[in-house]
Formats: C-alpha cells, sequence, structure tokens
C-alpha cells in the first residue's frame, strides 16, 4: 500500500475511475473507489477517519453527487472536488454554496487533476509529513513522539513544545523573549534561567545530536546540523 494520503474517487464510469486511479497511484495516492452514490456513502462510513480528500462525479445513478454532497457535509469538512460535464456557472454556484471546495469539467487532464488534487490538499495541511526527519532527530507530530537515530527519547510536554518550536524554526537564531512567549505561551518577567535549564535537558536527552542546538550568544537559541566536512 502506498504511503500517501486516501482519496475515494465515485464515477459510475469504470474507465473513467481506472484513468484517475492509476495517475494518483504514480503519485504514491492510497485511492478507495464507489461507483455510485450509495456505495460512495457506505465507504466513506467506513473510512472516513482515512479519507483525505473525495473526487465526486455530479451525474449518478441511485443517489446523485448533489446527494452525496449534502450527507457527508453533515458530518465532515473533508475537502470535495466535484467532477462534472457540466460548465455552466449557475451549478458552479450551487455546488459551493453546498460546501464544494473545487470544480473539475469533464474532459479534464488527469495530470492537471493531480496538480489540483496535490494543490487542495497542500492547503488543507493533509500532504505534510507528520514525521519529519532533522539530521536522525525524528519527530512524529501526531504522536508527539521524539526519536534520535531510531531510539525513542522520553521528553516533558515542555521539553517536547521547546524541541519542536526550534525544528521548526531551523537555521533561524530565536532569542528566548521568543522562546518564552512561544513555548511557555505568556510574558515571562522573570530571569532566563528557566529557558537555559530546559535547554541543558533537551541537549543531554538528544546526546551526541546535541550540539545541534547552539547557544547564540547575546540572544538565544539556533538549532542547526552541522555538516562534517
Amino acid at each position: 500500500m502506498n504511503q500517501g494520503p486516501t482519496i475515494l474517487v465515485v464515477d459510475d464510469e469504470s474507465r473513467m475511475r481506472k484513468l484517475i486511479k492509476d495517475f494518483l497511484i504514480q503519485k504514491n495516492f492510497n485511492v478507495l473507489e464507489a461507483e455510485d452514490g450509495e456505495k460512495a456513502l457506505e465507504v466513506f462510513a467506513v473510512e472516513k477517519e482515512k479519507i483525505k480528500l473525495i473526487l465526486l462525479d455530479v451525474m449518478m445513478p441511485k443517489l446523485d453527487g448533489w446527494s452525496v454532497l449534502r450527507q457527508i457535509r453533515q458530518e465532515s469538512k473533508v475537502p470535495i472536488v466535484m467532477l462534472t460535464a457540466r460548465g455552466e456557472e449557475q451549478d458552479e454556484l450551487f455546488g459551493f454554496e453546498l460546501g464544494v471546495d473545487e470544480y473539475i469539467s469533464k474532459p479534464f487532464s488527469p495530470k492537471i487533476l493531480v496538480a489540483r488534487v496535490e494543490a487542495l490538499l497542500k492547503r488543507a495541511g493533509v500532504n505534510e509529513k507528520e514525521v519529519k526527519d532533522y539530521g536522525g532527530i525524528t519527530i512524529d507530530t501526531e504522536g508527539r513522539t521524539v526519536k534520535v537515530d531510531g531510539k525513542e527519547i522520553e521528553l516533558s510536554l515542555r521539553e517536547y513544545e521547546l524541541l519542536k518550536y526550534l525544528l521548526e524554526n531551523e537555521n533561524i537564531a530565536l532569542s528566548r523573549e521568543k522562546i518564552l512567549n512561544t513555548v511557555w505561551n505568556y510574558d515571562f518577567y522573570g530571569d532566563s534561567r528557566t529557558i537555559d535549564s530546559h535547554i541543558k535537558k533537551v541537549r543531554h536527552k538528544l546526546g551526541k545530536k546535541g550540539k545541534y542546538i547552539q547557544t547564540i550568544r547575546g540572544v538565544g537559541y539556533k538549532f542547526e546540523i552541522k555538516k562534517n566536512k
């Protein structure tokens, strides 16, 4: 199975579903299929936690795309792209009122379709990797875990938030004040020893990777991966 987001393709034409599926799989998407509106709702009911976007045909037997859209919108904000042979402005306005995120009129280029899907997922923040690697330090923002060279390390919530903030601002010098206001989430009027002690603990837990957290004299700290020359 591919590692990318899962897309539900709903269209009563099997050739159309296969065409779309083939292009999506080339881009590492997982693809679920439904041949009519009723089947689409059945699949969504079972797989809604997995499905990150729906490509939904308008004209289908049993239940049309509008009806499917209405029912899904009652419980989910999953991005929905309507596939339609119609190009009338009134239909598109109707779709946007119901909660359509994007419209693609048939016939379309499969490559353009995939590009639109990727752009929409990016806007929704879906296809960003939950696990990111910073020179052997991997952080799983969904599971809230940190590993160093594959071995998980124990961090307190504050230590985790501090490291995450440094990693997300890689190569940027961050003042102690900015770190405190962001990580501690309040204006800090005491001295800066609290952040220094937390940095010391995080460095220790990172082992050899702790050197990536650099002290910027007179400013604060910066996470920078030193490449061996």
